[in-house]
């Protein structure tokens, strides 16, 4: 099966200079893709999308961790594919013609990688006023608390931004490091 690409807005080049070159938090909007695990709704920076794509083939890796749904080939590239749900500790769902993949830049130590997170649903690309972002709360998340980055308030209510160098830690990115040179090999 061919994966389908969808194009995403990209983020102003002053905001996203501002944020690259101070790593400090812009006093403008930023921008987030939202998007559905179940029934609650989260959000990702936008900076660190690559691009959307249809759920597709995934080969299944044997002896990886249940969260790990596999690997898929994307234009010749190995991507790890990781399934939010499973790695906040949730039931799988079945895959519905809205599940899609979310291919990421994750940063390690060594630079980044390319990842596929699955997601029940993409909702949209939203602007979030810097005076609309809360930390995250101390306590009664329904995830981890370390892998909140912040809370977004988007028409009075609350949407869960994910930290996803904290989801998938350095330790799962080892863990999909080889995972991938290993499927790699496989198919050498």
């Amino acid at each position: 099966m061919q994966a389908t690409q969808t194009q995403l807005a990209k983020p102003r080049t002053g905001n996203a200079v501002a944020v690259r070159e101070t790593g400090q938090e812009a006093d403008e909007q930023q921008q987030y893709l939202t998007f559905m695990l179940g029934d609650e709704m989260f959000a990702i920076g936008i900076l660190s999308i690559r691009e959307i794509i249809e759920y597709g083939f995934v080969t299944d890796v044997p002896m990886t961790p249940p969260f790990i749904r596999g690997v898929l080939n994307l234009r010749g590239a190995v991507v790890p594919v990781v399934d939010l749900a499973a790695r906040f500790g949730r039931p799988v769902r079945e895959n519905s013609k809205r599940t899609c993949i979310v291919i990421v830049d994750i940063e390690d130590g060594e630079g980044s990688q390319q990842m596929g997170v699955v997601v029940d649903a993409v909702s949209e690309v939203l602007e979030i006023a810097q005076a609309d972002i809360e930390p995250p709360p101390e306590f009664g998340a329904r995830i981890r608390n370390d892998f909140i980055k912040n809370m977004g308030k988007i028409n009075g209510k609350f949407v869960v931004i994910l930290d996803l160098n904290r989801v998938l830690s350095v330790e799962e990115v080892a863990i999909v490091a080889n995972v991938a040179y290993a499927a790699a090999g496989a198919a050498a």
